[in-house]
C-alpha cells in the first residue's frame, strides 16, 4: 500500500471514529429527540391545515405538479433535513472568541473534517428520527408517499444535503476570526435557506423571477432538490439533482478551506 494510501485510510478511520462518537453521544439525548419531533408535528399540523385548505380537501387536484399527498411528504422531507443539523456554526463560533481552538488544531485531525464527522453523526441520527416521526404523521393525514425510487433517491440526496448545509453555517462560523458576532450572519444564512430552500413552499410555485434567483444559489440543492426527487423521481432530474450538489460541495468546500486557512494565519499572526 502506497504512503497516500496509508494517509488517506487513517484519516478516513479517524474520520468514522468521529462519527461513532457523535453517534453515542447523541443517542443519549433523547429528550432532544421528543422535543424536536413534538415541534416538528406541530409544524406539519399548522401547514397540512393551510395546504389543505388551498387544495380543497381534494387529494387528486394537482398545484404545480403536486397533490396534497406529494406536498405534505415534501414538507416532511424538507423539514427533516432543516431540523437534523446541529448548530456548528455556534459550537465554532464560541471556540474561536475562547481560543479552544488553539487546542483542535494540535490534535491528529483536521479542524473541520472533526467538526463535520461530529455533524454528520448527530445529523444522520437526527434526521431519521424525525423522519420516522414526520413519516407517521403524513401516513395518518394522507397516505404512503407513491412507492418507486423516489424514496430510495432521496435518501443520499438528503445526506449531501446534510453536508452542503454543514459547509454553509461552517463558513459563517469562522467568520469569527474576523468579527466579534456571527450569529446576525447565521440568521440570514438560515432564512435564506429556509426561503430558498424551498422549505415551506416548492420553488416551482414560486414567481419566475424568484425562481431564477433561486437557481444561482446552493440552498436549492440542500432542500428543494432531495424532496422534490423523493415525491416526483426522474431519473434526468436524479443525476442532474447529484452533479449540482458535487459543484456546489466543492465550491463551498474551497470557500471553506480559504477562510479557514486565512482565519488560522491571523491566527497565529497575533500569537493566539
Amino acid at each position: 500500500m502506497s504512503r497516500t494510501a496509508r494517509i488517506l485510510l487513517g484519516a478516513g478511520r479517524k474520520q468514522l471514529a468521529v462519527v461513532r462518537i457523535a453517534l453515542r453521544q447523541q443517542w443519549a439525548y433523547k429528550a432532544d429527540f421528543l422535543l424536536r419531533s413534538c415541534f416538528l408535528l406541530l409544524i406539519l399540523y399548522v401547514l397540512g391545515q393551510l395546504y389543505g385548505a388551498a387544495y380543497e380537501g381534494d387529494y387528486e387536484r394537482a398545484i404545480g405538479g403536486f397533490t396534497l399527498r406529494q406536498i405534505v411528504w415534501y414538507l416532511v422531507f424538507t423539514e427533516a433535513i432543516t431540523m437534523a443539523g446541529p448548530p456548528v456554526g455556534i459550537r465554532i463560533e464560541e471556540e474561536v472568541k475562547s481560543g479552544d481552538i488553539a487546542v483542535r488544531l494540535t490534535r491528529p485531525l483536521s479542524y473541520v473534517g472533526y467538526h463535520y464527522g461530529s455533524y454528520l453523526g448527530e445529523g444522520a441520527l437526527r434526521f431519521f428520527v424525525l423522519l420516522l416521526a414526520g413519516g407517521i404523521v403524513a401516513w395518518l393525514s394522507v397516505g404512503l408517499p407513491t412507492l418507486d425510487y423516489g424514496l430510495l433517491a432521496y435518501l443520499p440526496l438528503a445526506m449531501l444535503g446534510l453536508t452542503l448545509s454543514f459547509l454553509m453555517t461552517a463558513a459563517v462560523g469562522l467568520c469569527a476570526f474576523w468579527v466579534e458576532e456571527t450569529r446576525g450572519l447565521e440568521f440570514v444564512v438560515q432564512k435564506l435557506q429556509f426561503t430558498a430552500g424551498g422549505l415551506l413552499i416548492p420553488i416551482n410555485l414560486m414567481p419566475e423571477w424568484l425562481q431564477r434567483v433561486c437557481a444561482w444559489l446552493p440552498f436549492q440543492a440542500a432542500l428543494y432538490l432531495p424532496a422534490r426527487l423523493g415525491v416526483r423521481f426522474d431519473g434526468e432530474e436524479m443525476l442532474r439533482a447529484c452533479s449540482l450538489q458535487f459543484a456546489w460541495i466543492a465550491a463551498l468546500s474551497l470557500l471553506v478551506a480559504f477562510i479557514f486557512r486565512r482565519g488560522v494565519g491571523k491566527l497565529h499572526v497575533n500569537g493566539g
